[in-house]
């Protein structure tokens, strides 16, 4: 099939790259002209680990192109929309701009029998707004809603074998063919025995935004735990533990520490906050206010903490923070944990160093007034407190004894419980985490 991607950022890249592994015709259509000619020579302007060896594969094959003429998507039978909707600013509602705009600019190329398939996080409603001006403009196009459920620094693998299809579609003739289109292009995902759900807009839109409410909602009620664990000494990982082994709860997602950030979980809860206020039902999602504040006050609680093992003040002290993105296989340093709290304690009166494997380029451009150091040693030498807030393998990795030879005092916070307090405490550190004693 010829295939369509509005917008070539993280989401529309792998899409992209992915649909023409697959043998689609794919044309990637964005605005930025950096990130165009960068992707067409087969480079990604993020950091995701596969992608530019499936992106150099599929443009040596021919089927993918890149481009800013949005007129090379005319005669594509299969149009996905994959732009951004950031929070808008001073909002929590999400900003719907680039979805409208790539929808305008594809409006005039619709054909009869053509599909538009949604695929960016939208609030609910906004399906159903554009498929009527697709439906005024060209009767015979039809709209499905396709929700995606990447995980950065799995990107390639989800997209390819998702755990799930859902297909938001019209109950009618024109939405069940639609329907039938789109299972032409995951053909081979669908018979591998990928799970298709198909349902109305409405739900489909809701799923997303649903499915990041419950994961944050985890993460937040473990982070609760920590803070009541803390108060009574008891230890918050063994808590996990414990509570986890009930299959009604599950482990995943309960790991106490610094909280989440990135691109989808704070401003998605947000936006979903924001439309159930303007739909008159924002009681029902009053809860996601605490779960947001729970996750900011981690921030807040790490910089305390390393307060406390310096003795009461960090004011000319030498800090390392031990990562900048958001989590490990990624360099997406938006709302990233890591450096809120990098930045914190530098305006506190520290010396913070920051190093990660692939984050450091973002950070600095974000962040000019920190210091950032690419090689750990080089980061924690001197240094009077570490701080480990993003659990990239090679700094679960790290030998306690090597590293203790390069600080000024071996004091270490384990900002993602995923050190070994004991190892760490035999060879002569002062070991502290969020939720254990």
């Amino acid at each position: 099939m010829r295939i369509s991607v509005f917008g070539c950022g993280y989401l529309g890249a792998v899409h992209a790259a992915c649909m023409a592994s697959l043998g689609h015709d794919v044309v990637g259509v964005d605005v930025i002209e950096d990130h165009v000619a960068l992707l067409g020579r087969g480079q990604a302007p993020f950091f995701e680990p596969g992608l530019p060896e499936m992106l150099q594969e599929a443009l040596a094959t021919g089927r993918l192109e890149f481009t800013t003429d949005a007129s090379r998507a005319a005669g594509c039978d299969v149009h996905f929309v994959c732009v951004g909707t950031p929070q808008k600013r001073g909002e929590n509602a999400a900003d719907l701009t680039y979805v409208r705009t790539a929808l305008t600019t594809l409006l005039p190329m619709l054909r009869a029998g053509d599909v538009v398939v949604g695929k960016s996080t939208v609030p609910v409603g906004t399906g159903e707004d554009l498929r009527e001006r697709i439906v005024e403009v060209q009767p015979d196009a039809e709209l499905i809603w396709n929700p995606e459920f990447l995980r950065e620094g799995f990107a390639v693998q989800d997209t390819l074998h998702p755990d799930r299809f859902v297909y938001g579609v019209s109950d009618t003739g024109a939405g069940r063919r639609a329907a039938g289109v789109l299972d032409e292009v995951y053909a081979a995902a669908l018979a591998d025995g990928t799970p298709k759900i198909e349902c109305d807009l409405a739900t489909a839109q809701l799923v997303k935004v649903a499915a990041n409410s419950f994961l944050a909602t985890k993460i937040s009620f473990i982070n609760a735990m920590a803070e009541l664990c803390e108060a009574t000494g008891a230890d918050v990982t063994m808590l996990a533990d414990a509570i986890g082994h009930d299959a009604r709860i599950g482990r995943t997602f309960l790991n106490a520490g610094v909280g989440f950030g990135g691109g989808c979980l704070p401003k998605d809860i947000r936006a979903f906050m924001a439309r159930a206020g303007e739909l008159g039902v924002d009681q029902a999602l009053s809860f996601l206010r605490e779960v947001d504040s729970i996750n900011m006050r981690r921030r807040v609680r790490m910089v305390d903490l390393a307060r406390e093992v310096c003795g009461g003040s960090i004011v000319g002290r030498r800090v390392a923070v031990l990562g900048a993105a958001f989590k490990p296989d990624s360099d997406d340093i938006r709302d990233p944990p890591a450096l809120s709290v990098a930045a914190q304690m530098q305006l506190q009166g520290a010396h913070v160093t920051v190093t990660d494997p692939q984050a450091l380029d973002n950070a600095r451009k974000k962040w000019p007034e920190l210091a950032y150091e690419t090689e750990v040693l080089a980061a924690v030498a001197e240094a009077e407190a570490v701080l480990l807030l993003t659990e990239w393998p090679e700094y679960v990795a790290l030998d306690p004894t090597v590293v203790k030879q390069a600080v000024a005092v071996p004091r270490i916070i384990d900002g993602r419980n995923c050190l070994d307090p004991r190892a760490w405490r035999a060879a002569g550190w002062t070991y502290r985490a969020l939720g254990r004693p």
